[in-house]
C-alpha cells in the first residue's frame, strides 16, 4: 500500500473511532448508558483498551484537522 493510501486509511480509523467515542459519549449524557461497558463489561481490561484506543484517535483526528486548516 502506497503511504499517501497508508495515511488516508489511518485518518477513516481515526475519525470512525473517534465518532464511536463521540456516540457513547452522547448515550452517556442523553440516557445515562455507556455503550462500551454494557457490551465489554463495566471496568474490564478490554473496556480500557478501547477507551485507550478511542482516546488516541481522537487526538490523532484532532491533530489531522488541524493540520488540514492551519
Amino acid at each position: 500500500m502506497a503511504e499517501n493510501q497508508t495515511s488516508e486509511l489511518v485518518k477513516s480509523i481515526s475519525y470512525l473511532l473517534a465518532s464511536v467515542g463521540a456516540v457513547n459519549w452522547g448515550l452517556v449524557g442523553l440516557l445515562d448508558f455507556n455503550l462500551v461497558s454494557a457490551l465489554l463489561g463495566e471496568g474490564s481490561l478490554i473496556t480500557q483498551i478501547v477507551y485507550i484506543v478511542v482516546g488516541l484517535s481522537g487526538i490523532s483526528s484532532l491533530f489531522h484537522v488541524i493540520k488540514k486548516y492551519v
